[in-house]
């Protein structure tokens, strides 16, 4: 099984560029296991509970842990909307709103 990842506008590419080479890497790494396998350990892929349709990709690297949130649309695309660098041990409600806000306007333009 492969699955396509797309980009939602600008969010993620931002963040992505942001970041140095090793955590760039991780990231690639963890996108091409997300386009591979077809069930992706919960320690990369999570759904984030109280959100319909919203997941988390999660990337630690050292001991920096970061998120990229994504939804599946049609099964097999990944939509990347904002990632961001975890401080605490809970996600910032901000950044989950954002999250759902961007996932809504994506399945509003795509009507």
């Amino acid at each position: 099984m492969t699955r396509t990842i797309l980009f939602y506008e600008e969010h993620f590419i931002r963040f992505y560029r942001e970041q140095d080479q090793k955590v760039k890497d991780k990231i690639q790494y963890v996108l091409e296991l997300i386009k591979q396998v077809d069930r992706i350990p919960e320690k990369f892929l999570k759904h984030l509970t109280g959100t319909e349709g919203l997941y988390e990709i999660r990337i630690e690297y050292q001991s920096n842990i970061y998120r990229i949130f994504c939804c599946f649309d049609e099964g097999k695309l990944v939509i990347l909307f904002n990632g961001f660098q975890k401080k605490t041990q809970k996600t910032p409600k901000n950044e989950i709103e954002r999250g759902i806000e961007l996932m809504n306007k994506y399945f509003q333009q795509k009507k």
